[in-house]
């Protein structure tokens, strides 16, 4: 992957050389910038109201959570593009599905490379129908199928067993003759953050490292601590951060305290495949993927770090009618698609190096 220098002189100093380039991917079009604020004035209030609410009254979380674990259920009528194929996949504890088109070899026939996504959520809701749409448009765009799954989320279920989900269908593509180095693992907000988080899980575990790791916005510290106090948090169109503060400080908390292993920001990244992370310049997650970007520069391991502007929190979902949407999507895929050696979608070299800070 090319690099860029993120690392400025000081005091006229050579520059430092990276593993971590930074890219300012767009100016944002006309139809961004009417999203982003229409988002904010609907989204972001509704959602902070919410949150703010459920936080003062006497309920308890499982109650709360137990409510958003349905939004799934009338996510049905969210189809994926036509011509997508599926196929469904029992685990004991979770389920999920293969996506692939027309264009791409069945993945019960052809064991080449595959995408395995998890979605987004904040661990309280989505699954397959919500991201299916989304997950087999990254697909499709990359030639390679998808194994998008539904893992276990709040209440009930800990972050120990999502992460044990998230483990387990990296075996299965393991056990199904997948080549770990033509995996990528993939997946956007809570799942982007799961995503980093099982790929540390594979050198824990004694596994094979996958081949790349591609995210969206990924939530990857559980703490709001550093989150909170970034200038996006009063900027961000979608996501309040009382909105994550409140999931992680009700079910994640132990007598006040996290433990700092569940988050990704927390471990070392050496050894980490050839990554990228896309996230819009006004999100509150823009500060998880500085604190990701600095983890893997201490560790010399590769990064793209995209940064779209004004883009709302995953605007990759809205792709149908947003053009910045679309070009992320090809950018994403052209990433996936060289990390396995495919041919065409040639990633633009458009790099901008910035000062991490």
């Amino acid at each position: 992957m090319t690099q860029a220098n993120t690392n400025t002189a000081e005091r006229g100093t050579a520059p430092n050389t990276s593993s971590v380039s930074v890219e300012l991917a767009n100016r944002a079009t006309v139809g961004t910038r009417i999203a982003h604020a229409a988002l904010f004035g609907t989204v972001r209030t509704g959602l902070a109201v919410a949150a703010h609410f459920g936080d003062a009254l006497p309920v308890s979380p499982a109650w709360a959570f137990a409510i958003s674990s349905y939004t799934d259920a009338f996510a049905t009528a969210l189809l994926p593009p036509r011509g997508t194929r599926r196929d469904l996949v029992r685990f004991d504890k979770f389920r999920a599905e293969w996506l692939w088109d027309k264009h791409t070899p069945d993945p019960a026939t052809e064991q080449d490379c595959a995408i395995l996504y998890f979605h987004g959520g904040g661990y309280v809701w989505g699954g397959l129908n919500t991201h299916r749409r989304l997950a087999a448009k990254i697909g499709g765009a990359s030639g390679m199928p998808v194994f998008n799954v539904d893992y276990r989320q709040l209440p009930k279920a800990h972050f120990t067993d999502t992460l044990d989900d998230a483990v387990a269908s990296y075996r299965y593509l393991l056990s199904m003759g997948f080549p770990p180095e033509r995996i990528i693992v993939s997946g956007d907000s809570a799942g982007g953050g799961l995503a980093v988080r099982l790929a540390l899980a594979t050198k824990e575990r004694g596994l094979p490292m996958p081949g790349a790791i591609s995210v969206i916005s990924p939530w990857a510290d559980l703490d709001w601590t550093t989150r909170n106090a970034h200038p996006n948090s009063r900027r961000d169109s979608v996501i309040p951060p009382i909105g994550p503060e409140v999931v992680a400080r009700w079910c994640y908390t132990v007598d006040g305290k996290l433990d700092p292993m569940w988050s990704a920001v927390n471990h070392d990244f050496t050894g980490m495949p050839p990554s990228l992370i896309q996230v819009g310049s006004a999100e509150c997650l823009l500060s998880d993927a500085e604190q990701l970007a600095r983890r893997y520069d201490e560790a010399n391991a590769p990064l793209h770090l995209q940064i779209w502007d004004t883009a709302p929190h995953v605007h990759h979902a809205a792709s149908d009618i947003l053009a910045d949407a679309r070009t992320a999507i090809h950018d994403m895929a052209a990433f996936n698609r060289q990390m396995v050696g495919a041919a065409g979608l040639p990633y633009r070299k458009v790099f901008e190096p910035r000062r991490l800070g």
